[in-house]
C-alpha cells in the first residue's frame, strides 16, 4: 500500500505522535509511507488534526480511502492498540530530537474547559520512561495531563531521578498535588528547561505559591518556574498574571477557546499577545499595549 500522511497542524513545528505511530506500523507491514503529495494517488491518506482552530486541508485528495482523526475533528477516539504499541517513527520529523510520549493517560479533574476527561477518561498507567526514550536522545517531553495523580507516574518520576535523562512535562504539573514529598522527587529530575504549572483561576494562586515554595525548598531554581494561564475574563486574568509574575514565574497566556468552535475575543487575544511577547510584557503596561493596538472587545 502507498500511504500518505497529513499533519494538519504541522506549521507549529511539534511532531504529531499519532502519525508517527501510524507511519511506524505501516512501514512494519511493508507499506510505503510519505508525506502527502497532491500529485500522487494513494491507497490511504491519514489526516490528523489536534486543534479545533487549525484550518483544515481543503485540497482534493486523490486516495482510495481518507482517514481523519484527532481532537481537532472532535474525534475523541484512540489509535488501534496494535498501532499504539509500535515505537513511533521519528524519521518523519528529522528536525525534532527529543522523545515524546505518555507515562499516564487521563486525569482526576473535571475542569469545564478541558477535553481530557471526555477523551481519555480517568487516569491510568500508559507506559514507562524507558519505553518512551529514544536510543539517540537523552531528552524526553512527556504529554501527561496529570502525572502526579497516578502512583505509576510518581514511580516513574522517582526512577528518572536516578537516570541521566532530561525531561519536560509539557502539559504542566498539578500544583494541588505538589507536597514536600513530591517536590523532593521533582527536584531530583534534570529539566530540559522549565517546571511547568497551570494557574487557570484566581483560586489557584495560593496553591501555586505553596507549590513553588515546596519546590524551591527542595532545590529547584526560581528561574525554572513557568505557568499556563487561561484567559477568559481579561480583568481577572490580568490580576492573576501579575500575581504570578510577582512570584517570579514566567507566564504563558492562553485565550479561551471552546470545543464548539467559538473564537477568543479580540481583547482576549490581545492580552495573551502582550503577556507572551516578553519584550512588550516587561516594557509597557497592559493599558499601554492595548491602546497602541486599538483592539476592541469583540
Amino acid at each position: 500500500m502507498r500511504i500518505g500522511l497529513i499533519d494538519v497542524d504541522g506549521h507549529n513545528g511539534f511532531p504529531n505522535l499519532a502519525l508517527m505511530h501510524i507511519s511506524a506500523w505501516h512501514k512494519a507491514q511493508g507499506d510505503t509511507v510519505e508525506w502527502w503529495d497532491g500529485f500522487i494517488h494513494y491507497d490511504r491518506v491519514y489526516k490528523s488534526k489536534v486543534f479545533t482552530f487549525t484550518p483544515d486541508i481543503n485540497t482534493v485528495i486523490d486516495a482510495d480511502e481518507i482517514v481523519t482523526g484527532g481532537t481537532g475533528y472532535r474525534d475523541y477516539g484512540s489509535l488501534a492498540p496494535e498501532i499504539e504499541a509500535v515505537f513511533p517513527d521519528y524519521s518523519i520529523y528529522p528536525h525534532f530530537k527529543q522523545a515524546i510520549g505518555f507515562l499516564t493517560r487521563g486525569c482526576i479533574r473535571d475542569c469545564p474547559w478541558c477535553i481530557v476527561p471526555r477523551k481519555e477518561g480517568r487516569i491510568c498507567p500508559a507506559s514507562t520512561w524507558e519505553k518512551i526514550k529514544r536510543p539517540d536522545s537523552r531528552e524526553i517531553i512527556f504529554l501527561d495531563n496529570n502525572v502526579l495523580a497516578c502512583s505509576h507516574g510518581l514511580e516513574q518520576i522517582e526512577r528518572m531521578g536516578h537516570a541521566q535523562i532530561w525531561v519536560d512535562f509539557n502539559q504542566g504539573l498539578d500544583a494541588r498535588l505538589i507536597t514536600p514529598e513530591t517536590a523532593g522527587l521533582l527536584a531530583k529530575l534534570r529539566w530540559i528547561e522549565y517546571v511547568r504549572l497551570s494557574c487557570d483561576t484566581s483560586s489557584m494562586l495560593p496553591i501555586i505559591q505553596q507549590a513553588v515554595e515546596y519546590l524551591r525548598e527542595a532545590g529547584i531554581a526560581k528561574s525554572r518556574f513557568w505557568s499556563y494561564a487561561l484567559v477568559q475574563d481579561v480583568e481577572e486574568a490580568y490580576q492573576r498574571v501579575m500575581a504570578l509574575r510577582d512570584m517570579g514565574i514566567t507566564v504563558f497566556a492562553q485565550p479561551y477557546r471552546d470545543y464548539g468552535g467559538g473564537e477568543p475575543t479580540g481583547r482576549q487575544k490581545a492580552f495573551a499577545r502582550w503577556v507572551n511577547a516578553k519584550a512588550a510584557f516587561h516594557s509597557c503596561t497592559w493599558e499601554e499595549y492595548r491602546d497602541s493596538r486599538k483592539e476592541d472587545d469583540g
